[in-house]
């Protein structure tokens, strides 16, 4: 299937990304080759798109305060039907991801979204043991809450998200960029919904892992909710 062209055009939702990547973690914290290129390749992705908003934080960049900081300055004045995206490639645990200086909770980040109207909210996290995110009482109760927001995870609670010297991103990141591209359009009407995302992500990530890592997908939101509309 073909890439879609990116073409100047009247679009009815305005994107907006908040893309982090952590590799450079401080001591004892285990370096990672791929999250600074996998946030960057996210960024340049969106940064095509004919109406779109961006900001990226890298290593030192990507503190707690920061990230939260910047899911607020760029997701709060959304408007309804615009889509607000939180990508995140670093080191994650149960319950949340790790910032470059410490834990950072999914249900604070939960929270910072949750500041904004907009009914399009999405995590994408390509993240070891990011399934993990799903597990917990609060993040069950909170479901149904106005703060919902879909999650799209790179692995399962008990898998680790593959990284090989030879690599130019992940490969949760790598499916989800063709995906976001047009690869994912099964209809071809230019607007990427979760139900394809979902399916094209899933389906190369498992086949480029050899059945190693299986993406997850997690929230209370319609297949046919927009990801992205070219």
């Amino acid at each position: 299937m073909a890439i879609l062209t990116f073409t100047p055009q009247e679009v009815s939702a305005k994107v907006l990304l908040v893309a982090v990547g952590i590799g450079d973690y401080p001591k004892p914290i285990n370096p990672l080759n791929l999250p600074t290129k996998d946030a960057i390749a996210i960024k340049t992705l969106i940064d095509k798109n004919g109406d779109a908003g961006t900001a990226i934080l890298l290593d030192k960049e990507a503190t707690k305060s920061a990230i939260l900081s910047e899911i607020h300055a760029r997701f709060d004045h959304a408007s309804t039907d615009d889509i607000i995206i939180f990508f995140f490639s670093g080191h994650g645990y149960k319950g949340g991801f790790v910032a470059y200086d410490g834990e950072l909770p999914y249900s604070l980040i939960r929270e910072a979204m949750g500041s904004s109207k907009c009914k399009n909210k999405m995590i994408f996290a390509d993240a070891c043991f990011s399934g993990k995110m799903r597990q917990g009482k609060r993040q069950v109760k909170e479901e149904n809450s106005d703060s919902n927001v879909m999650l799209f995870l790179s692995s399962r609670d008990n898998e680790t998200s593959i990284e090989r010297r030879d690599m130019t991103n992940g490969f949760f990141t790598i499916c989800l960029k063709d995906g976001l591209s047009g690869k994912a359009d099964e209809n071809r009407d230019r607007k990427i919904t979760a139900k394809e995302i979902f399916n094209y992500v899933s389906k190369n990530v498992k086949k480029l892992s050899r059945d190693k890592q299986h993406p997850v997908m997690w929230g209370n939101f319609s297949n046919d909710m927009p990801v992205i509309i070219w």
